[in-house]
């Protein structure tokens, strides 16, 4: 699937800079750079899941230690 990615100057020197210095497109870096943000969010919501199961599971027990 193509798609348009509008920079600012400064991101586009700081891309193209970047991508040189990894020998590297500033397609690829771009593309990995998408990868890498969606897989820290992901993981983000299956920590945040995880706790809210936690929290549940553990309620009462939580709210003696509250108190």
């Amino acid at each position: 699937m193509a798609m348009t990615l509008r920079l600012s100057d400064d991101e586009q020197r700081a891309l193209r800079e970047r991508a040189a210095s990894e020998g590297m497109s500033m397609q690829d870096v771009a593309r990995r750079a998408i990868r890498d943000y969606v897989a820290r969010s992901e993981h983000r919501d299956r920590v945040a899941a995880a706790a809210d199961l936690i929290l549940d599971a553990h309620a009462d027990a939580i709210d003696r230690l509250g108190q």
